[in-house]
């Protein structure tokens, strides 16, 4: 039997960071605790990433990348499923890199290339969101003018970029802990779409209704 080699040093480092991250919120995660939590020196840390601002962009770096590929499938969005799936799958993404979210305003503070790089993500998501609202409209799904439009567009991306931090204000201590993942996604998800009711097609609006009805958790004893 063949042993697997064994994977990169610096891949490990960025799985570790991420998890410590997402646990504990960037600021309180030092280079330290990332080298104790592997069991590696601070030497070989800082040999593979000399500074925390480098871990910090690197994870960034893959954010991006997985978000300018999801953000393309808005194109193929006509009607309450597409967006339904499509708006999950871009809350379970932000989610993997909750920590971004949930320090946001700190990170953009500190770190210029941050700074840039999320002007640029809140554009593209605009864009794919419009063109979600675009291609619903032509599908008959919804009606919408221009003006709604763009104030709908607007608002959608405000949520999908400060749900997390509104789920955290809630419960600091359970919001973004992995058990509360599923729930936190499919609330997201719904008052993202729910802003859409005033101008869907009838039959789209009861859909709507059937899938949070149909993804709900039941209540405890329920």
């Amino acid at each position: 039997m063949v042993k697997k080699a064994p994977r990169r040093t610096a891949e490990r480092i960025l799985e570790v960071t991420l998890d410590l991250f997402n646990r504990f919120g960037e600021p309180n995660v030092s280079t330290t605790l990332i080298s104790a939590e592997l069991r590696i020196s601070p030497g070989n840390l800082y040999y593979h990433y000399p500074a925390k601002d480098e871990l910090i962009n690197a994870l960034f770096d893959r954010y991006e990348s997985a978000l300018t590929e999801l953000l393309a499938a808005s194109d193929g969005v006509r009607n309450v499923e597409d967006a339904w799936f499509f708006l999950h799958t871009l809350f379970e993404l932000i989610w993997q890199y909750r920590f971004l979210y949930r320090d946001l305003n700190d990170l953009l503070s500190k770190n210029r290339r941050l700074e840039t790089h999320f002007q640029a993500i809140l554009k593209n998501k605009t864009r794919a969101v419009r063109a979600l609202l675009d291609g619903m409209g032509r599908a008959g799904a919804l009606h919408m003018d221009l003006r709604d439009q763009e104030a709908t567009a607007t608002s959608m991306v405000v949520v999908l970029t400060y749900w997390l931090s509104f789920e955290y204000v809630r419960d600091p201590r359970r919001a973004l802990e992995p058990e509360s993942a599923q729930a936190a996604l499919l609330r997201g998800a719904h008052h993202v779409l729910n802003l859409l009711v005033p101008y869907l097609e009838g039959s789209q609006r009861a859909h709507l209704l059937e899938l949070v009805g149909a993804y709900t958790p039941a209540p405890p004893g329920g």
